[in-house]
């Protein structure tokens, strides 16, 4: 056997592949998206396969998308095409037609694999078989689906305490599947259920349940057609849900106006080019952004306490035409508390700590003065800081002031990244399960659930780093270049006995493991899959609560393949006794009955087979939709948000992590960032011309990135040093490459979530 190599390098590869700069696009989609969308398909797969799932794909009854959450239209849908371009390129990426077969396993070995870039290795095509690497080795072989569940149910039964477990899940994974596998979680005895909403929207959640009593947002896609003024903060559609492009064209075409507010100036959000439009295509296409708001880093509360002060004297000049007053005094509280801290602000402190000009702040007060028709739209760029909670709940009083929730054309909309991420939740994947839903579990399955709370990701990084967390199960996703402090996490995952991967595709997570590692192989969204009661679907959640079906049309590339109920099943019965409350065979060979299960256990779900094959599926119960906030006893809450402290020392930078237009999430499509003009290189910073000349740096220049937060210094070596429109002390760097420079124990109050949207850094220059 050959023994495995320690290898130092092994995270995030530091050669350059030959950085190309142009000037950065005016105007988004159009005939370039198409191009890009052909070429990614064409590389992945014969045009027959191409047309035949594309043409399936976001349509009723057909693929849902395994990219972004985005909702799609209930009434008319494309049949050219209901998908973005970098919808193409994620189902093009799982509908490829590449394999990894054991040979190649047998001829690259660990140490050469991680050599190579989270591209390369994403390229090489689908896993067919289940793989095992055995301690010391250095390659992976095959192994049995069933010596594949008896080696996991022996590591996770010898286990002192079942809390020693932590069972990952991404966002990926169908309502189904996600439903099967925190039953079998909390049958084995914990609560151990970190997932990817705990490094995205967590804090979203925590904003949002404790000001409207629903950690989800309000607003459907019909309100869209009905908005005056849409918010866009912290959030870059353009590139991460392309299809909402399509919505704010509809919405300016009927009247509303947009305030994009972002350190970046965007591409998407300047101007769209709808694909299937042959007047966009042949002419200018649709100007979206009314208003910029170019923010510092970190610098929204002070912007919407700004604008919220303006709006404030508005009020006094003009009483009951600015705030929704019979809204606040019927529907809320804490109204006086939050408007006497929003008095106690100078305006030009509060215009010097956003870096937004006076002028601004004014014109987009007046845009919001007289209509309560708001919908505010935020992601990462909000909820991955220190004050990330704060954040959402500030934009939460903006709207609350307005009577700007629980009616037509207004609310809130935190747009997830991830097609079932916000389903996943619902079915109970959450480290901290209400006293109700684990009180039906019991009395559905007659068994006793775990009540103690469990971890989230950063909690069980830090319990894998202790040695106390010794079996990590990840149902999808590339866990290691998703979470924080890069080194930190492989060493807690190296510090495990076992590591279990269920996946698609080959990642760095793979590569980086515990004392053993197996790989087991899943089918994808686009795979048919049949059981044996027949062919199969499966259900999903979007970003508005609308629970609708995908179902598969392409056949597996191989036999060996399972669904991930399937092999939730395996691993159940090789780890539980026998319950007569659940058979899990019947669950995993007739998906029907999973659904059966999840009608009796979660509210919203009545009639579930039944509701959920009408073509648009339907909606979940949301009570802030409604404008009902009984759960809060009655009245949403305003909340009192300081203004973050961003000081920094002088050579200091604030650095925050985005994704290039060739990425979803971790999957590296490309290396090219086709907006920013940044092509075929990763390892780039973008910086203020005038922050470069300063530290007596020049265009190309290589230097380190240094992180050293509470005395511990983190390095990413070798990056590029590009001028770009940014605000001053700002810079932006592609994540996963820079997150080892992301502090494990820098994360948001409340909701845990790292600060990935703002890290401290130096740059120190290095000779090449």
């Amino acid at each position: 056997m050959t023994k495995r190599k320690e290898n130092h390098n092994e995270l995030t590869p530091e050669s350059f592949t030959g950085v190309k700069l142009t000037s950065p696009k005016h105007t988004a989609a159009g005939l370039p998206a198409v191009f890009s969308a052909v070429r990614h398909l064409m590389d992945e797969m014969d045009p027959v396969r191409a047309t035949k799932v594309m043409f399936e794909l976001n349509q009723k009854g057909g693929i849902d998308c395994p990219g972004c959450a985005w909702p799609d239209p209930s009434d008319h849908r494309s049949k050219l095409g209901e998908y973005c371009e970098n919808g193409a390129k994620a189902i093009a990426e799982e509908a490829t037609t590449k394999r990894l077969d054991p040979d190649f396993f047998q001829k690259n070995s660990l140490s050469q694999l991680a050599a190579q870039s989270d591209f390369w290795i994403g390229k090489r095509g689908r896993i067919i078989e289940p793989m095992l690497l055995e301690e010391g080795a250095e390659h992976y072989s095959p192994i049995s689906w069933e010596e594949a569940f008896k080696i996991i149910g022996k590591e996770l039964n010898q286990l002192p305490c079942p809390d020693d477990a932590i069972f990952y899940t991404s966002g990926r994974t169908s309502n189904e599947a996600a439903f099967m596998y925190q039953l079998f979680v909390r049958m084995f005895g914990t609560n151990n259920l970190p997932d990817c909403s705990n490094m995205c929207h967590e804090s979203s959640g925590v904003a949002l349940s404790e000001t409207v009593g629903i950690g989800k947002g309000s607003v459907t896609l019909e309100d869209f057609d009905e908005a005056e003024v849409i918010l866009v903060i912290g959030q870059n559609p353009g590139t991460n849900h392309p299809r909402m492009l399509n919505a704010l064209k509809k919405a300016k075409q009927n009247g509303a106006k947009i305030i994009t507010i972002n350190p970046l100036p965007e591409t998407g959000l300047i101007r769209f080019k709808d694909p299937q439009s042959i007047g966009d295509v042949l002419g200018e296409g649709t100007a979206l952004t009314d208003l910029f708001l170019q923010v510092k880093i970190n610098g929204d509360v002070a912007l919407l306490k700004a604008i919220l002060k303006l709006l404030c004297a508005k009020e006094r000049e003009n009483p009951g035409k600015v705030f929704d007053a019979d809204f606040i005094h019927t529907k809320t509280e804490g109204f006086e508390a939050f408007i006497s801290s929003i008095e106690a602000y100078d305006l030009a402190k509060l215009s010097k700590a956003c870096g937004i000009s006076t002028d601004q702040i004014h014109e987009a007060a007046e845009m919001l003065a007289s209509t309560s028709k708001i919908i505010a739209c935020w992601a990462m760029g909000l909820t991955q800081h220190k004050n990330g909670v704060g954040n959402i709940q500030e934009v939460v009083n903006l709207l609350l002031a307005k009577g700007s929730i629980g009616k037509p054309g207004a609310g809130t909309c935190p747009v997830r990244g991830h097609s079932n991420v916000q389903g996943d939740r619902t079915m109970g994947i959450w480290e901290k399960p209400k006293a109700a839903f684990l009180d039906k579990l019991e009395e559905v399955f007659d068994f006793k659930a775990p009540r103690n709370h469990g971890l989230d990701v950063v909690d069980c990084i830090k319990k894998m780093h202790e040695e106390k967390g010794k079996v990590f199960i990840g149902m999808g996703g590339n866990f290691l270049s998703a979470t924080p402090d890069t080194t930190f996490t492989a060493q807690a995952l190296r510090n495990c006995s076992l590591t279990v991967h269920v996946s698609t595709k080959l990642n760095r997570s793979h590569l980086v493991t515990g004392k053993r590692a197996i790989i087991l192989p899943s089918l994808g969204r686009s795979d048919i899959d049949i059981q044996k009661s027949g062919k199969q679907f499966v259900t999903v959640e979007n970003s508005m609560g609308i629970v609708h079906t995908s179902e598969g049309r392409l056949k597996p590339l191989a036999r060996t393949l399972m669904s991930e109920p399937a092999i939730i099943a395996g691993i159940a019965k090789a780890t539980l006794h026998p319950n007569p409350n659940i058979d899990w065979d019947k669950l995993k060979d007739n998906y029907d009955a999973i659904r059966d299960k999840i009608e009796m256990v979660i509210p919203g779900f009545e009639h579930y087979n039944e509701r959920v094959r009408e073509p648009n599926g339907f909606y979940l119960p949301n009570n802030a939709r409604e404008g009902d906030f009984d759960v809060l006893g009655g009245r949403a809450k305003f909340s009192v948000n300081p203004v973050p402290d961003n000081a920094l020392e002088k050579g200091e930078f604030i650095m925050t992590t985005v994704r290039t237009h060739d990425q979803f999430n971790t999957t590296i499509y490309g290396l090219n960032d086709r907006y920013r003009g940044v092509f075929n290189e990763r390892r780039v910073i973008l910086m203020n011309l005038q922050d470069i000349q300063n530290e007596g740096l020049s265009k190309g220049d290589v230097v380190d990135l240094i992180n050293e937060h509470n005395g511990v210094k983190r390095i990413a070596p070798r990056f590029l040093v590009i001028p770009y429109d940014v605000p001053s002390q700002c810079t932006v760097t592609y994540f996963p490459e820079t997150n080892v420079l992301v502090p494990i124990d820098s994360v948001a109050d409340k909701s845990n979530t790292p600060t990935s949207k703002l890290v401290k850094i130096r740059l120190q220059k290095i000779a090449i």
